[in-house]
């Protein structure tokens, strides 16, 4: 299904672009025919993904404040941003709480809250000036957690507090704040990198008929971005059938902790 902009001289940034949930939002946009530009860190990634599909991009660190707000003015030089899909981020081990290594914790709310709070700031001046959406893929995990998750729902818990409290700091402005919480996600490399092993990332999806792929989020961010724009899908939460919670999957037939 193609959803076109709904909005004049409609441009996307889509950060977290060089992978999974980010670069399928990219191809999917482009082949409806939007103005995206891919942002992330690997520039040769982006590069690859440009020649895929023709969109812009710009390699940028956004843990960075001041890399952010230049890349901001470069891609904002001729034609302003009028959406932006906030969706870098990422999870490192599964530790309990008791055990919990203070520097992934720190890593994890830079990857997930400080980008975010950054993207956010930096892009929002321009968007309130003249209409637009800031869109942030957070997580079920924002909403829930399970043993050794602590340290990302934490993260995916504050990142989502930035969402929730600018729709209401921003009631009355031309700005939509939409928020989307997936759950488990089959994409390359979200798993690997959290566990650091690819036998281990595989058990993540064993037994799981039919998980989410990064298409089945970039599909409902397209959705999102082109209702009329009156209208706010203010938080989705999108699972597959066999998820019940962030702890229970349908594994081959039967239900067991995730």
């Amino acid at each position: 299904m193609s959803y076109q902009p709904v909005r004049n001289n409609s441009k996307v940034l889509v950060t977290g672009a060089s992978s999974g949930i980010g670069a399928d939002t990219v191809r999917l946009l482009c082949e409806q025919g939007w103005d995206v530009v891919a942002c992330a860190r690997r520039e040769d990634r982006l590069q690859a993904l440009a020649e895929e599909t023709g969109c812009h991009y710009y390699a940028c660190d956004l843990r960075d404040r001041v890399a952010v707000e230049k890349m901001a003015k470069t891609i904002n030089a001729d034609t302003p941003v009028t959406s932006v899909v906030i969706n870098a981020g990422g999870a490192i081990g599964l530790e309990h709480v008791a055990h919990g290594d203070i520097d992934n914790w720190r890593a994890m709310y830079e990857r997930n809250v400080i980008t975010a709070l950054n993207t956010a700031q930096v892009f929002l001046p321009e968007i309130r000036n003249g209409g637009g959406d800031l869109v942030f893929i957070t997580s079920t995990a924002a909403n829930e957690t399970y043993p050794g998750g602590a340290g990302y729902t934490a993260a995916k818990h504050a990142e989502a507090m930035i969402v929730r409290t600018l729709r209401m700091e921003l009631a009355g402005e031309d700005v939509r704040l939409i928020e989307i919480c997936p759950g488990l996600v089959h994409t390359e490399e979200f798993s690997l990198v959290r566990l650091g092993s690819k036998e281990a990332a595989d058990k993540v999806y064993e037994g799981v008929a039919a998980p989410l792929l990064g298409r089945d989020i970039a599909d409902v961010v397209a959705y999102c971005l082109s209702r009329p724009p009156h209208v706010n899908l203010d938080k989705i939460v999108i699972r597959p059938v066999e998820q019940a919670n962030a702890n229970l999957l349908t594994r081959t037939g039967n239900a067991k902790k995730a």
